[in-house]
């Protein structure tokens, strides 16, 4: 045991095997598919008893849903449509208002304004 030597001297760790064994790597990608099974098809789920699937970016009821299902939907989609439009005329008669009333204060301070000089020019002229 050295006196002033270090005690710590870690065994150098053996070289690493290859990466891979398997030869899948070097196949197609189609030959891949058919050896894994890595064709899954379209991802589906069931929410609240609907069955939706997922497909061109959009998750879409299947076509075993109940018709109150879809009579639901579009009432839902036509009152949306509705609530989107009286929104936009809501929208639209708030902004006529605000152009009414910065036309009617600028009006407003003009007519001081002139109030104003009135006053300073008879005050002059007494």
């Amino acid at each position: 045991m050295p006196l002033f030597g270090n005690t710590f001297s870690p065994k150098k760790t053996p070289p690493r095997k290859s990466a891979s064994l398997s030869n899948l790597h070097s196949l197609d990608r189609s030959t891949r598919e058919i050896e894994l099974g890595l064709d899954y098809g379209t991802p589906n789920m069931t929410l609240t008893g609907q069955s939706l699937k997922f497909e061109n970016g959009q998750w879409i009821a299947e076509s075993g849903s109940s018709s109150g299902d879809r009579r639901e939907t579009q009432r839902l989609r036509k009152r949306n449509q509705q609530l989107e439009e009286e929104n936009n005329l809501l929208r639209l008669k708030v902004d006529i208002l605000l152009d009414m009333l910065s036309e009617t204060t600028a009006e407003s301070h003009l007519m001081e304004k002139e109030l104003e000089d009135l006053k300073s020019h008879s005050r002059r002229r007494k």
